[in-house]
C-alpha cells in the first residue's frame, strides 16, 4: 500500500513538472522573448522544491518561518513564475502577461512586485550571497527554516560565487541548500569552451560543502537528495544536478541557441506535442 502511495505521488509530481514546462513555453511564446532553455531544465527541481520540500504558505507569503528560495540564475524566471502560480501565489492566467508593460512578471524576478519572490536577481553571481544573509539571519532569530538557492553552471565563472561558498562553510550554514543546474551550456555555447568550471563537485567539496550528485530530472532522486541535505545542520549542501537544457522539447534539448530565444508561435504546437510524448513515456 505504501509503495502504491509513493508511486502515485511521484506520478503526480512528474505530471506537475510537465505542466510547468508547458506553462514556461506558452508564456515565452506569447511574450516573444525570454529564456526557455535554462527554465525548462529547472522544472523537475522546482517541482521537487515547491510541491514536496519547501514549507511555504501562498496565502501568507511573508510568513516568518517559511522556507526561502533564491533564483540566482534570474533569467530562468519563467520556471519560478510557473512554480509560484501553480502553487497558488497568484492566478495561473497571469502567466500570460510575462514581460508585458506593467506586468508583475518581469524578465527577471522582482521581490517588490510579485509575492513569493524572495530576492530580485538577474546579475549573475549574487544569489548565493543573498541566500547566506537570509540563512544567517534565520539562525540568529532561532528560526529553523531553510534557504534554497538555484545557480547555473555558467554562473560558476563568477568570483562572487566562490566567496559566498567559502562564507557559507565558515559560518556553518547548514540551512543553505544549493542547486547547481549542470546543463553544460550557456549563452555563448558549451561551458567547457567558454571557460571550463570543472571539476565542480571537487571544487565545492574543497570549499567545505557537502556535495550530492544527482540526476536533475529524476524527481524521486531529487526528493531523496533534498531530504539528505536537510538533515545536515552544520554544513551547507550542494545538489549538483545533471540536467538537459531545453528538457522536454525535442528541438530545444542540448542546444545553446535556445538559451535566450523564444520559439515562434508556429513552433508551439510541436513543443506541446513533444511534452505530451514525454509525459506518456514517464
Amino acid at each position: 500500500m505504501l509503495e502504491e502511495v509513493i508511486r502515485l505521488d511521484l506520478q503526480h509530481l512528474n505530471q506537475t513538472a510537465q505542466q510547468m514546462r508547458r506553462h514556461i513555453v506558452e508564456m515565452i511564446v506569447k511574450a516573444g522573448s525570454g529564456h526557455p532553455g535554462g527554465s525548462l531544465s529547472l522544472a523537475d527541481i522546482m517541482t521537487a522544491l515547491y510541491f514536496h520540500a519547501m514549507q511555504v504558505d501562498p496565502q501568507r507569503p511573508d510568513w516568518p518561518e517559511r522556507d526561502r528560495l533564491v533564483l540566482s540564475k534570474g533569467h530562468a524566471a519563467p520556471a519560478l513564475y510557473a512554480a509560484l502560480a501553480m502553487r497558488g501565489y497568484f492566478p495561473v492566467d497571469e502567466l500570460a502577461t510575462l514581460r508585458q508593460l506593467g506586468s508583475r512578471l518581469q524578465g527577471h524576478p522582482d521581490m517588490k512586485k510579485l509575492p513569493g519572490v524572495e530576492m530580485s536577481t538577474g546579475s549573475l553571481g549574487q544569489g548565493l550571497s543573498a541566500a547566506n544573509g537570509m540563512a544567517l539571519g534565520l539562525k540568529l532569530k532561532g528560526i529553523e527554516s531553510n534557504v534554497y538557492v538555484i545557480m547555473g553552471d555558467g554562473e560558476m565563472q563568477e568570483g562572487q560565487i566562490w566567496e559566498a561558498a567559502m562564507s557559507a562553510a565558515h559560518y556553518r550554514l547548514g540551512n543553505v541548500i544549493g542547486f547547481l543546474d549542470y546543463n553544460r551550456l550557456q549563452i555563448d555555447g558549451p561551458v567547457e569552451f567558454v571557460k571550463s568550471v570543472d571539476p565542480l563537485g571537487d571544487k565545492w567539496r574543497a570549499f567545505g560543502w557537502h556535495v550530492i550528485e544527482v540526476d536533475g530530472h529524476d524527481i524521486a532522486a531529487l526528493v531523496q537528495a533534498i531530504d539528505q541535505a536537510k538533515a545536515r545542520t552544520e554544513q551547507p549542501s550542494l545538489l549538483l544536478c545533471r540536467t538537459i537544457k531545453g528538457k522536454g522539447i525535442g528541438f530545444m534539448e542540448n542546444k545553446a541557441e535556445w538559451h535566450g530565444k523564444a520559439p515562434k508561435a508556429a513552433q508551439l504546437a510541436e513543443a506541446i506535442q513533444s511534452l505530451q510524448g514525454g509525459a506518456q513515456n514517464d
